[in-house]
């Protein structure tokens, strides 16, 4: 995959997740302090949209059983997830997002 433009950095508001389709891949973009992630958005315990969670101290939770993930790694923080979910590279453009 190369970068490509996933949304506008003025669309990203604080700690909200903002769900993006980058070809067929779903990406939960989340603005944190002054960094930008990109994180799969399917919690990899239950197939849930990460992107309908809840983020706090650089992790977004499952809104659905309570799986945490770190923004930076997607490894889990808290169960029910043991298993990790893909991050991707993130590099702004001037107000573009750009997801690799």
């Amino acid at each position: 995959m190369a970068f490509e433009r996933a949304c506008a950095l003025s669309e990203l508001s604080s700690d909200t997740p903002l769900r993006v389709e980058l070809g067929e891949i779903d990406v939960a973009v989340v603005r944190h302090g002054e960094e930008v992630f990109a994180i799969e958005d399917e919690c990899s315990h239950a197939a849930v949209a990460l992107s309908e969670g809840d983020v706090e101290d650089c992790t977004i939770e499952c809104w659905l059983h309570g799986s945490r993930f770190d923004l930076r790694t997607g490894e889990p923080t808290g169960l029910p997830a043991t298993e990790p979910v893909p991050v991707y590279p993130v590099r702004i453009d001037g107000d573009d997002v750009l997801v690799d």
